[in-house]
């Protein structure tokens, strides 16, 4: 794969045009992983099918994949940084973005030094600092079901520690290289690290926490205050799992974005692009193409015109395909998404007088 010289890291990147047509005139998606994986995360599920409508380039951040692991300089700000170079070094002026987790917040601090070279974000499960600070009001009830897996496992973390996640993949990261088995039920919160090239990644993200400053880092503050997010104007689409501790940076976030459409992922838990790519790459066709900047939100009467998380009537989850009606909370499951569909229309046509 070729790589960058970028503030005087290496940076390991991958470029992808499957389009038909001068590549010159085709707009630029840039997609930004999160900790403890690399560009491999959207790389077979997602930028084939974005690499008919854009240029799409990948990269590994800092001290991950293959990327150059220098001794500091790993804040989401310098980070950022980075993304901007690479970018100068690719030619790529202005460019949608699809960011995950840490990604997110690296993209996000990106915008805040350049808001005229974001054309659209997708912003998957990203938790802000101004936000893991702050007593809230709402708890995360997934936690409580989660920390009773951990004390199962003999693993001491709270789920209540705002630095839960980064904690809980460090602890995880120590059983791989000791060769330990990751309990499946812990699979949908560590995700980077099972699967084939789990231990080469838990050991990766190890080094990255002993060697360099990046712990002290990135569980700092972030740069993002609610102010400056304010001042984003570009379209967003902002997706979060219910099972998710991020999800309380969601429900912040309805207030600062009022343009912005914000979709729960049912029953899903942080990592969701890897498991649930179909719901994700819809709600990115349906940004990118203009449908939710061409529908004013509707309230239903005598609803309080508040923000508020929206979903699909038709989603997936644990592999098979729902729908839902006033009357009742779930019907299904059916094997693919047309089946679901086809049978809510059925249902709408029985019910309607």
């Amino acid at each position: 794969m070729p790589v960058a010289i970028v503030n005087g890291v290496r940076l390991n990147y991958v470029q992808i045009d499957d389009g038909e047509g001068d590549g010159a005139d085709r707009e630029d998606l840039v997609m930004v992983h999160g900790l403890a994986t690399n560009l491999a995360f959207w790389y077979l599920q997602y930028a084939p099918v974005a690499a008919k409508r854009f240029r799409v380039t990948l990269f590994d951040l800092r001290g991950h994949g293959r990327s150059e692991m220098p001794k500091s300089d790993y804040s989401p700000a310098h980070m950022a940084r980075d993304m901007a170079g690479l970018m100068d070094h690719l030619g790529i002026g202005k460019a949608h973005f699809l960011a995950h987790s840490f990604g997110g917040v690296v993209t996000m601090n990106f915008a805040c030094q350049h808001p005229d070279r974001v054309r659209s974000l997708v912003l998957a499960d990203s938790h802000i600092s101004a936000v893991r600070h702050v007593e809230t009001r709402r708890e995360w009830a997934y936690g409580e079901n989660l920390q009773g897996i951990l004390d199962r496992h003999g693993l001491d973390l709270d789920t209540r520690d705002p630095y839960f996640g980064y904690r809980l993949l460090t602890r995880v990261a120590e059983w791989q290289t000791r060769g330990l088995a990751v309990p499946p039920e812990m699979a949908e919160v560590v995700s980077p690290l099972m699967g084939k090239t789990g231990s080469r990644t838990a050991a990766q993200w190890l080094h990255l926490m002993s060697s360099t400053s990046a712990s002290a880092e990135m569980m700092g503050d972030d740069g993002l205050s609610l102010e400056r997010l304010r001042k984003f104007r570009f379209p967003i689409l902002a997706m979060y799992g219910d099972n998710s501790q991020a999800r309380l940076t969601g429900s912040e976030l309805l207030e600062v974005w009022p343009h912005a459409e914000f979709q729960r992922v049912r029953d899903a838990g942080h990592f969701f692009p890897t498991s649930r790519p179909e719901e994700v790459l819809l709600g990115c066709e349906r940004l990118w193409g203009g449908e939710y900047a061409a529908h004013a939100r509707r309230h239903r009467s005598g609803e309080a015109g508040k923000r508020f998380f929206r979903s699909d009537r038709v989603y997936a989850t644990a592999g098979n395909w729902y729908f839902t009606t006033r009357e009742t909370h779930r019907v299904g499951p059916f094997p693919c998404r047309d089946e679901a569909r086809a049978e809510l229309a059925s249902f709408i046509l029985s019910v309607q007088p």
